[in-house]
């Protein structure tokens, strides 16, 4: 195996600072609103350093992008490992991890309607391998349970997945969070039932 070099080990602690830093400040101020003199000042480098990582803020949000997905799809391989899930434990497990990474303030926040970012997004191809990657496993999932009669079989099965992706930007999940009504596991027991039972009396 290779030896990394010191310069290498280097540049990679610097560049895993930088993306620390833009995961942190898009979760708490989001994509808009964040800008590059923060991420740099937030790590305490110049911003020449930072540029010769990534060129552009769109270049810095799917770089946390793609942390998050890596840390989803590393979750989903762990449900997978365990004997006997079934389908649906394993979208509510999902669902659930994706609601405490964003109450503990690790979830970029993104915009759905912005070109630039979109366009740097799908031209990303490490962002949609993985984000592909990981619909596929839940599209595996989502399929094995309509199958089985645990989901509803009139909903095609990506109004499903995109039902599932809305949990990890959920607006609800903040609102009642800063209300100070509820502990986190509250929230996340009421927006579970929401998501998988509806809201029509049983």
């Amino acid at each position: 195996m290779a030896r990394v070099s010191f310069r290498a080990q280097v540049l990679q602690a610097r560049e895993d600072a930088i993306v620390d830093a833009v995961n942190r400040l898009l979760a708490e101020k989001g994509f808009d609103l964040m800008t590059v003199d923060e991420v740099v000042a937030d790590v305490g480098i110049a911003k020449a350093s930072l540029y010769k990582h990534f060129t552009s803020k769109e270049e810095l949000a799917a770089a946390a992008m793609v942390r998050v997905l890596e840390r989803a799809l590393a979750f989903v391989a762990e449900l997978q490992a365990k004997p006997g899930l079934k389908p649906l434990e394993g979208l509510k497990a999902v669902a659930r991890w994706t609601m405490q990474v964003q109450l503990a303030g690790e979830m970029p926040s993104l915009p759905a309607q912005n070109s630039s970012l979109r366009a740097a997004l799908v031209g990303h191809k490490v962002y949609m391998d993985r984000l592909l990657t990981l619909s596929d496993h839940l599209g595996e999932w989502i399929a094995a349970a309509q199958a089985a009669g645990t989901l509803r079989t009139s909903l095609p099965p990506e109004v499903v997945l995109y039902t599932l992706y809305a949990r990890a930007c959920d607006p609800v999940l903040g609102l009642l969070k800063m209300s100070g009504q509820y502990g986190h596991e509250q929230i996340i027991e009421m927006l579970l039932s929401t998501c998988f039972d509806g809201l029509a009396a049983g």
